[in-house]
């Protein structure tokens, strides 16, 4: 088993309040759960109004397919342009 998660860092330039960033956040969040079947959610910067800390997850038996299915998790983020990607990193952990 492998459990692959991806950090993104994001900045919503167009947000001026808490309440602009969340809606950003939720459409992102929707697209991309629904889209590769995912667990993502808010991890840090919970009270900035411009910038967010998403986590991203995903377990398989592949460590290959896991790392495809992350990186077009990027991709689609960038492609949606409701923000900029700033940082991204991806980790992997093996379960025997």
């Amino acid at each position: 088993m492998v459990v692959g998660v991806l950090r993104l860092e994001i900045e919503i330039p167009e947000s001026d309040s808490l309440k602009a960033k969340r809606s950003v956040l939720n459409k992102l969040k929707t697209k991309v759960q629904n889209a590769f079947n995912v667990s993502i959610a808010e991890v840090g910067d919970n009270e900035v109004w411009n910038y967010a800390t998403l986590g991203v997850c995903m377990v398989s038996n592949q460590q290959q397919f896991t790392n495809q299915v992350l990186d077009k998790v990027v991709d689609l983020v960038e492609s949606m342009h409701l923000c900029v990607l700033v940082d991204s990193s991806m980790e992997f952990t093996h379960y025997d």
